[in-house]
């Protein structure tokens, strides 16, 4: 065994935008399937807890659907209601203090954070084929992923084990310290410094930049440090605590930050219409999405509206995208306004129609986004 170090190469062959239709194929629900989900009768769980029952109250209270005929609130029109208290310090009323407002928006992320999470306890045969499609082609990419689901960093294990491939957040985690009280989480290996491999291997790292943030990262708002957790992503939906299970015994326990004791929060930023960006870690990932769209030739984008509540993501590509870059934009279906908002970004734009799923199975689709890979 030797120590080895990796180096990204100063420009990129190609970066992936994943959006939501990356993962709905496994069955994880598009953003307006979020309040019918956390709004329906049929997750027992959700319908039976504490948060669940205070984030419905607030929702029965404000806001008019009809679940007979799937009318629903934008979620960016509840949680921009919600932000307009909160950024204001107002309450909306007796009942709803800016103090209860302020928990229920965390409830509400927490809502959203366990409905996703349903579906991605389990493998996923399209990630795997996608990363598959990677390592054929080139080592040379990032990927910037606008979900927080988990089924692709899931969907690499097999990279790992065989193809000695590694996972960069670009973020520093809690992971990588080697004090005490973390020695049971230091395992996830830290790619930006020296790795032991075998002397005859190649090892790669990958970029996977989660701008939205990710249902394994447990932020602590007072060392503003993140803990990874792989495989542990529940939360209890009567006390809002981060669950996990002891290995091999599965006893559960509560997770709290091993360094100050503070409760851990979500790292998701919600839809809304008023995004919140100064999160520091929010921040690092924003950067070095911005150094990576720099470097890059070509720009794919999978399963991503561009759609009008994205300013924030807009604004990020709009001020990074080099004129010579070409962009690639794989959605399931046409939309004008879609295809107007990637035009405002560059004139070198193509458009192809194809779900996630099929793309990954079309030989013409695959050799157009790896055609000017060298």
């Amino acid at each position: 065994m030797i120590e080895k170090f990796l180096r990204y190469s100063p420009t990129r062959d190609l970066i992936f935008v994943l959006g939501a239709g990356a993962s709905n194929p496994d069955g994880v629900p598009l953003q307006k399937e979020l309040l019918p989900m956390i709004l329906s009768d049929e997750i027992d769980e959700i319908k039976n807890s504490e948060i669940g029952k205070i984030v419905n109250e607030f929702l029965i209270d404000n806001f008019e659907f009809n679940k007979e005929l799937n009318q629903y609130p934008q979620l960016e029109a509840v949680f921009g209601f919600i932000d307009y208290f909160i950024e204001q310090n107002e309450s909306l009323n007796a009942k709803y203090t800016f103090e209860k407002i302020r928990d229920i928006k965390e409830y509400l992320i927490k809502l959203i954070h366990y409905v996703v999470n349903l579906r991605t306890d389990k493998s996923s045969p399209y990630y795997h084929k996608f990363w598959n499609l990677i390592t054929e082609h080139t080592n040379n990419v990032s990927i910037i992923t606008l979900n927080y689901d988990t089924l692709l960093e899931q969907a690499f294990d097999f990279i790992f084990k065989k193809k000695n491939g590694f996972i960069d957040y670009s973020i520093p985690l809690m992971n990588y310290e080697k004090l005490p009280q973390l020695k049971e989480y230091n395992f996830w290996i830290n790619t930006r410094e020296p790795l032991l491999v075998d002397e005859n291997s190649n090892p790669h790292s990958y970029k996977i930049l989660k701008l939205h943030g990710s249902l394994n990262w447990k932020y602590c708002n007072c060392c503003n440090q993140i803990l990874l957790t792989p495989w542990d992503r529940k939360i209890d939906l009567n006390k809002g605590k981060f669950l996990g299970y002891t290995y091999p015994d599965n006893i559960e326990y509560e997770f709290s930050c091993p360094i100050d004791g503070t409760d851990f929060q979500t790292l998701i930023m919600p839809p809304s219409f008023s995004k919140q960006l100064n999160n520091p870690i929010l921040i690092q990932l924003f950067s070095e999405a911005a150094r990576e769209i720099r470097s890059t030739k070509k720009i794919v984008f999978i399963g991503y509206s561009l759609s009008d509540a994205d300013v924030h993501i807009k604004a990020l590509l709009k001020k990074a995208i080099l004129n010579d870059v070409e962009l690639l934009v794989i959605n399931h279906r046409p939309k004008e306004t879609m295809e107007l908002n990637y035009k405002s970004l560059s004139k070198n734009v193509k458009f192809i129609y194809s779900s996630f799923e099929n793309m990954i199975s079309d030989e013409k689709i695959i050799s157009q986004i790896f055609i000017s890979v060298s």
